[in-house]
């Protein structure tokens, strides 16, 4: 069972030196939201314990940390942006900012500008925009 564990363990290892790797030398800039991993994995009070199970197992702390220091390795930048920046709930047509939004909604249309976001990709194009911005010397 050990070598099983291990062998995973090595698998997920390789696959996010690739994906970090490749990352880096196809981009000069990248972009992540700075969550607070260790929050959201076991051993923390999480609403959803399935949520926090598959957090662990994807590595996004290790993510995160292989981006850094290869960034650094090859005079890329890394922009981490804050936290509490509303990039889901943000419209990134017109800037509108929705209240809430539950994690179970996927997509959503936007009340000002009626321009319909899929959940994930209007965070990304947020986070894409906050990372220049910061990156410019914004706020």
């Amino acid at each position: 069972m050990a070598r099983v564990h291990a062998k995973i363990a090595d698998s997920r290892k390789g696959f996010l030196h690739k994906l970090t790797t490749t990352l880096i030398h196809k981009n000069q800039v990248i972009s992540v939201e700075s969550l607070q991993v260790k929050n959201m994995a076991e051993g923390r009070p999480v609403k959803n314990p399935k949520l926090a199970k598959a957090i662990s197992d994807v590595g996004w702390g290790e993510l995160v940390r292989q981006l850094q220091y290869k960034a650094d390795w090859y005079g890329r930048t890394l922009v981490s942006i804050d936290k509490w920046y509303p990039s889901t709930k943000r419209c990134n047509s017109c800037g509108y900012s929705l209240e809430r939004l539950d994690l179970s909604v996927r997509s959503w249309c936007c009340p000002e500008c009626n321009a319909v976001h899929d959940r994930d990709t209007n965070a990304a194009v947020n986070i894409k925009a906050a990372g220049l911005a910061v990156l410019a010397g914004g706020a």
